[in-house]
C-alpha cells in the first residue's frame, strides 16, 4: 500500500521504501549505531508504528470508499498529501536538468499508479490479502537483483504463500481485485527504481514532494470524474485528509527519525510485516476475518520477504556495495 519515501539517496528499503538522511554517529560508534540509552526500542517502535499507520490509514480509506469511491480516495490521499509536503519541504523549481525532471515525473506517475490499482484492489478484496499480494512484487526484484541461489528458496516460499491463499485458484477471491493487486506490486517495484534514482537527483525530500504533486495532478480529473461534488463535502474531505495522514505523512516522518538511529538491515526486515499488520487492520477495523489456510499464506510471504531482504544485505556487503533493498509507502506501495 503504499510508504513514504525520503529519497536521500541512500539506499532505498521497503515494504515501504523509505530511505532517510544518514545522521553522524557518535564518535567512535560503529555505522548504524544506535542510541544507548534506548538501545532498539525506540526506533523498532516508530517504524511499527508508521507501519500501523499505513495499513490502519488503508482501512479507513476502505471504509470511505462507499462515499468517494477508489479514484476519489486516491486524488483526496495523494493531494493532501502533496500539499503537506511541498508546505514542509519547499522545494526548490530551478536548478534541475531535464533529466531531473524527467526522473522525477516518471516517478510520480508510478506512485499514482501503485496507490491507484492498490486501492482499486481493497476495494474488492480484503486488506491482508491485498498487501500480501502486492509485496510480491518487492520480492521478485530482491530476488532477481540478488542473483543468489538461496534466493530460489524466498521464491519457493512466496509461491507456496501465493497458492496457499489463491486456495489452489483464487476462486475465493475476486479475479479483478487479484489483477490490481499484483499490478501494484509491478507498480510498487518501480517505484522502489525511480525512489532510488530521484533521492540521486533532489535532495532531502524535495524530490518526494514533487513526486506526490505530479501524481495528485494526475489522478485529481479521474477523481472528479468518479465522484463530483461528493469529494467537497466536509465530512469526506476530513476522512481523506486523515487517510493521506495516516497513509503518507505520519509514517513518512516515523520513518524517517527511526532511520536515523535504526540500521537499515533492521528497518527493511521489520518493514516486511506490512502484510501481517494489514490482516490485523482489516480484522480489527472492517471485519475481515482470514481463513487458516489465508493466515498460513500471509506468513509465508512475511518469511520469504525477510530472508530475501536478508539475503540481500549479505550479498551487497560481501560485494563491498550498498545493497538497494525492497520494500509498500510510503508509497506503501500504499
Amino acid at each position: 500500500m503504499s510508504s513514504p519515501d525520503p529519497h536521500t539517496g541512500t539506499p532505498t528499503v521497503t515494504p515501504a521504501a523509505t530511505s532517510a538522511p544518514a545522521t553522524a554517529p557518535p564518535a567512535g560508534a560503529a555505522p548504524g549505531a544506535v542510541d544507548g540509552r534506548w538501545g532498539l526500542l525506540g526506533p523498532v517502535g516508530l517504524v511499527l508504528a508508521g507501519g500501523l499507520s499505513v495499513q490502519f490509514g488503508g482501512a479507513l480509506a476502505v471504509t470511505l470508499m462507499p462515499r468517494a469511491g477508489a479514484l476519489g480516495i486516491v486524488s483526496l490521499r495523494l493531494a493532501v498529501a502533496a500539499v503537506v509536503l511541498l508546505v514542509v519541504c519547499r522545494p526548490r523549481l530551478r536548478g534541475h536538468s531535464r533529466a531531473d525532471w524527467g526522473t522525477v515525473v516518471v516517478f510520480g506517475l508510478t506512485m499514482a499508479g501503485m496507490n491507484g490499482l492498490f486501492y482499486q484492489a481493497i476495494d474488492r478484496i480484503p486488506i491482508g490479502p491485498a498487501v500480501t499480494l502486492e509485496v510480491l512484487g518487492p520480492l521478485a526484484l530482491s530476488v532477481l537483483t540478488s542473483r543468489r541461489a538461496v534466493n530460489l528458496v524466498w521464491a519457493a516460499l512466496a509461491l507456496a504463500g501465493v497458492f496457499l491463499l489463491g486456495g489452489g485458484g483464487f476462486e475465493s477471491l475476486d479475479p479483478a481485485g487479484v489483477a490490481f493487486a499484483l499490478g501494484a506490486g509491478v507498480m510498487w517495484a518501480a517505484y522502489i527504481v525511480f525512489s532510488a534514482r530521484t533521492g540521486r537527483r533532489f535532495p532531502q525530500a524535495d524530490g518526494l514532494a514533487l513526486a506526490m504533486a505530479v501524481g495528485a495532478l494526475l489522478f485529481l480529473p479521474m477523481g472528479i470524474a468518479e465522484s463530483g461534488t461528493r469529494l467537497l463535502e466536509p465530512s469526506t474531505l476530513g476522512l481523506g485528509a486523515g487517510v493521506a495522514m495516516l497513509s503518507s505523512v505520519l509514517p513518512y516522518t516515523l520513518e524517517l527519525l527511526a532511520l536515523r538511529r535504526l540500521p537499515a538491515p533492521t528497518f527493511a526486515v521489520l518493514m516486511s510485516l506490512g502484510p501481517a499488520i494489514a490482516a490485523l487492520a482489516g480484522f480489527l477495523v472492517l471485519d475481515q476475518a482470514l481463513s487458516a489456510p489465508q493466515a498460513a499464506a500471509i506468513a509465508l510471504v512475511v518469511a520469504a520477504s525477510m530472508g530475501a531482504v536478508r539475503t540481500q544485505i549479505g550479498g551487497g556487503r560481501r560485494r563491498g556495495k550498498r545493497a538497494v533493498l525492497p520494500g509498500p509507502g510510503a508509497a506503501e506501495g500504499q
